[in-house]
């Protein structure tokens, strides 16, 4: 029944409905009023039914008439969608947008980078996942996502990679934790002993690898996420190394110290931000307006540039 049912012919009805009139949506259409009745007239013969009541002067739509009226006002909405995604990929445009970040990467930056993606690109869907260390980096080798933001810790080997902000590690503990009374910066002999909370990934042969810059202890708890770190820090059980963006809050709420280490004198320790992806990697313009913003967004957070 709906096989011979043309687009033409669903515009001509809903330009009848929106103007009142055949003359009326004649004009509208740039149209002689009889080639719009013939298309009327065939579109009643096509479905079996009577859309128009023409008893009066002006034709008035059927009970029939105005659900088909409601259905096509749908069908010509979705086929706008339709032109204008075809239209979007002739160019380049994206209809989805995959990336991975590492868990390091400031959060406040990335709230303020969905809600921006979302004014801007309505019709591109976010699938936004977040990893450690080189499980971000297996993310994208394994085309998993498009691309992603690692840390410079994880293995970047197979993919092109630029840094593009930095991220300060500040080593914590609780406030009551022994290395927080220390009034002196510690020695790496002090921290030899003492319980180090340290970031690390699964490995399917059950290696953990992870921070290895930075680690002094012997004794050492790994997890592998930042807010087990951070829980496990906060209730005194170890200290650690953690983004400054994270605990800047309980830094100044007092929940957390900032411990002072000799080995890392007035310099604080850094670790950079890698935008990785892979060389075959065809990116458009959605993505690429993405990889330039989440880099100044996470620089301002950071107040550290590359």
């Amino acid at each position: 029944m709906l096989e011979g049912v043309t687009i033409e012919q669903l515009r001509t009805l809903r330009a009848v409905v929106d103007s009142g009139s055949f003359s009326a949506a004649a004009r509208k259409l740039g149209r002689v009023q009889a080639a719009v009745s013939q298309t009327i007239d065939r579109l009643e013969s096509q479905l079996g039914l009577l859309l128009f009541d023409r008893s009066g002067r002006v034709p008035r739509l059927t009970p029939a008439g105005q659900a088909v009226a409601q259905s096509a006002a749908r069908i010509e909405t979705d086929i706008s969608a339709l032109d204008e995604l075809v239209s979007g990929l002739k160019q380049g445009t994206e209809t989805e947008l995959r990336l991975i970040v590492d868990v390091s990467f400031p959060s406040d930056a990335l709230v303020f980078f969905a809600r921006e993606f979302r004014a801007l690109h309505p019709s591109v869907e976010l699938v936004l996942f977040s990893d450690v260390l080189s499980a971000v980096t297996s993310h994208v080798r394994e085309r998993k996502s498009s691309w992603g933001i690692a840390i410079e810790d994880a293995n970047l080997g197979e993919l092109e990679r630029r840094a593009i902000a930095h991220v300060e590690l500040v080593p914590v503990a609780a406030p009551d934790h022994p290395l927080a009374r220390e009034q002196r910066p510690l020695a790496t002999a002090q921290l030899t002993d003492a319980v180090q909370i340290v970031l690390g990934e699964h490995r399917s042969g059950g290696e953990a690898d992870g921070e290895e810059r930075g680690i002094f202890s012997m004794r050492r708890w790994r997890v592998v996420d930042l807010a087990t770190k951070l829980a496990l820090i906060a209730g005194g059980l170890g200290w650690g190394h953690l983004p400054r963006h994270l605990v800047r809050a309980d830094l100044s709420a007092g929940r957390l110290v900032e411990l002072q280490l000799q080995a890392w004198g007035n310099q604080p320790l850094r670790r950079s931000l890698v935008l990785v992806s892979r060389p075959d990697a065809s990116l458009g313009p959605v993505a690429r307006w993405a990889q330039s913003r989440l880099g100044e967004l996470c620089r301002n957070d950071s107040h550290h540039t590359v």
